[in-house]
C-alpha cells in the first residue's frame, strides 16, 4: 500500500478529506487512462496491416511446425507456399508470379530450393528455351497433399458454423479490397 506523509492536521476530518480527494483523483486518473486506452484501441488501417503481418508470421510458424511433423527440413514455409501455389498445374515463372504476388528474385531462390529438394521439375519451354515451365514431382505432390490435409484439419477446428464461414468471407473480402486499394495507391501515387 502507498504510505502518504500527511501534514500535521487538526483532526480526523482532514485525513478523511484527503482520502476522498485521493479517491476522486484516482477515479479521474482511471477515466483518463480509459479514455487514452479507447483512443489507442481505435482501429486504423495501419493497425490492421500490423495485425496482418503478425498473423502471417504465426501462419508461417504453423506451416513450419507442419513441415517438422512431416520430417521435411530442406524447405521452409515460403517454399511450401510456393509449392501450394503451383498446385496441379504446369506453369511458367511469370504465371507463378501472378498467382502468388511474389518478388521475382525471391521466387527464383524458392524455385531453386524446391528443385534441389526434388519437389518440382523445371522443364525448358519448347518455344523459348530461355523460359521454363514448372510442375510438381511426385515428392512435391505428396507434400502438397499432406499440407492441404493439415490445412483442412485447422479449418475444421476454426469453422464451427455458418457465422464463422460468413466471418471468413467478410475478412477475405475486406482484405481483398484493401489489396486492390493499396495496390492502386502505390502504383498511382494517390
Amino acid at each position: 500500500m502507498n504510505e502518504r506523509v500527511l501534514y500535521p492536521s487538526t483532526g480526523i476530518k482532514d485525513v478523511s478529506l484527503l482520502q476522498q480527494e485521493d479517491q476522486a483523483s484516482a477515479a479521474v486518473g482511471a477515466q483518463d487512462q480509459a479514455d487514452a486506452a479507447s483512443d489507442c484501441r481505435q482501429l486504423t488501417y495501419f493497425e490492421l496491416a500490423r495485425l496482418m503481418e503478425r498473423v502471417s508470421r504465426r501462419f508461417s510458424g504453423l506451416v513450419r511446425a507442419e513441415l517438422t511433423k512431416l520430417r521435411v527440413d530442406d524447405i521452409g514455409p515460403a517454399q511450401a507456399m510456393v509449392l501450394l501455389a503451383i498446385g496441379d498445374a504446369e506453369l511458367s515463372v511469370a504465371e507463378l508470379l501472378d498467382r502468388g504476388h511474389y518478388v521475382g528474385s525471391n521466387v527464383s531462390y524458392y524455385l531453386k530450393q524446391l528443385a534441389d529438394g526434388d519437389y518440382i521439375d523445371r522443364v525448358a519451354s519448347q518455344r523459348d528455351k530461355r523460359s521454363a515451365r514448372i510442375k510438381l514431382t511426385e515428392k512435391g505432390r505428396m507434400l502438397r497433399a499432406n499440407l492441404r490435409d493439415a490445412a483442412m484439419a485447422y479449418e475444421r477446428a476454426l469453422n464451427r458454423g455458418h457465422q464463422d464461414r460468413q466471418n471468413l468471407e467478410t475478412a477475405f473480402q475486406t482484405l481483398h479490397q484493401l489489396e486492390l486499394v493499396w495496390g492502386s495507391a502505390s502504383r498511382y501515387d494517390m
